[in-house]
């Protein structure tokens, strides 16, 4: 059914004007309320009897809220407000999100209009949305929302502001402020939604851990090697694991201070690890029980890096590969598997030669399995200490090992502590 039948359905059951129906339809559409949800809305606007709840929605504390509502009337401190520019429909919108709290519990939020909203505000929002995000409900703010500010401020379990540690950020958090080191640096020029587009990446890190980032609009304040105070990001995903994105929107400024990195990883179960869904730093300890196929000597297409099979790309079709060396080995801790991918150089250190050692020995056996076979006597069976980034999507858990290291662990003393802690 198009929008324009929906309206005239709406318009006629309310007896209300149709253009008017339209035009409020329209902008829940836009704001990617879905086409039932909406008209729910709209039926408790212009007072529908039959939706139950009459013209006002219910009154409800934060941690009532499911998204099975349609719309609530909540009262709340805002704990963050940020500014984020997103393409809807082909156009830019300049929308405010964060979270907002109250004695009962937090709730994201995402403001359609300018309502002024900064941290600290005690607000009443009359008519907000309710949509599941990732599982949770999150506040819709939009046209038809009521927003006043409050002058009493109710005491909340919650800190006001965004200050959080590397380690503490979560895919979707929003309108962030970290301290932090910037570890690694480069310039990049991406193709864009918008053309060419030069952008900065790298790695951030504190005394918590590390984790990559993308600066949108680059900032000369973010060098290699300096210590930066980062107002306003937001965390999204990338390769399985927290991304910190830096807009044009965010406040980048120099510190004075050094900002210490810790040098250690954190380190997990195996299935703790998986668990997560995705570690950018962490250090897992188990035995090697298998090497997999696509392991030892292996071609990869010229134009993309991907590896190919039989001299075909997945993208470029018939290539002449060039010839590498990757290793993919399942690493178990009775915990749970993970796939551990080394690159050229770690493969190169459990294969006890170079490249053109592995291609003199396939040459030589006229088969170039026997380098993975000779990876597989090196390594299965034997325990190891890896540290790198963990990416758990729909094809299993994998680890781009930074290091790859036999474990001097003494298993005696191990296990005695796995006792005492099976006994406590």
């Amino acid at each position: 059914m198009e929008l324009d039948d929906h309206a005239e359905d709406l318009a006629s059951d309310l007896g209300v004007d149709k253009e008017e129906v339209k035009s409020d339809l329209q902008n829940l559409v836009e704001y990617s309320v879905p086409v039932d949800e909406a008209k729910q809305s709209l039926r408790r606007k212009y007072g529908d009897g039959s939706s139950g709840g009459g013209g006002t929605p219910s009154a409800k504390n934060v941690a009532d809220i499911t998204p099975d509502d349609g719309n609530v009337t909540v009262t709340g401190v805002v704990l963050t407000a940020g500014k984020r520019s997103i393409r809807y429909q082909g156009s830019e919108h300049v929308i405010v999100e964060g979270r907002l709290a109250d004695e009962t519990g937090a709730i994201d939020y995402t403001a359609w209009e300018d309502f002024g909203l900064s941290p600290g505000d005690t607000i009443t929002a009359g008519n907000a949305g309710v949509r599941e995000w990732d599982g949770e409900p999150e506040l819709n703010l939009g046209e038809s929302t009521a927003l006043s500010f409050q002058d009493e401020t109710p005491e909340i379990p919650y800190e006001i502001g965004g200050e959080a540690q590397l380690a503490d950020l979560q895919t979707g958090d929003r309108a962030v402020t970290i301290e932090v080191t910037v570890v690694d640096c480069e310039r990049r020029t991406i193709d864009g939604r918008d053309g060419e587009t030069e952008i900065l990446s790298g790695v951030f890190g504190d005394e918590s851990g590390r984790l990559p980032f993308t600066n949108w609009d680059p900032a000369p304040e973010i060098e290699e090697g300096g210590s930066v105070r980062i107002e306003n990001a937001y965390v999204q995903e990338f390769r399985g694991v927290p991304e910190v994105n830096v807009s044009e929107f965010s406040t980048v400024s120099r510190l004075e201070r050094e900002i210490d990195v810790g040098a250690d990883a954190t380190t997990m179960d195996v299935g703790e690890a998986v668990r997560t869904g995705g570690v950018y730093d962490v250090e897992l300890v188990g035995n090697v029980i298998a090497v997999r196929d696509g392991s030892g000597l292996i071609q990869r297409c010229p134009e993309c890096y991907r590896v190919v099979q039989k001299g075909q790309c997945r993208t470029h079709g018939d290539v002449d590969g060039i010839d590498d060396l990757r290793v993919k080995a399942i690493l178990d801790d009775g915990t749970g598997t993970v796939t551990v991918v080394l690159d050229d150089e770690l493969t190169e250190d459990v294969y006890g030669g170079t490249l053109d050692d592995a291609l003199d020995q396939a040459r030589e056996a006229m088969d170039q399995e026997v380098v993975a076979d000779t990876i597989r006597e090196h390594i299965v069976g034997r325990e190891y200490r890896v540290r790198g980034h963990l990416s758990v999507d729909e094809y299993g858990a994998n680890l781009d090992a930074e290091t790859f290291e036999e474990s001097d662990d003494d298993p005696v003393a191990r296990a005695s502590a796995f006792l005492e802690e099976v006994d406590a």
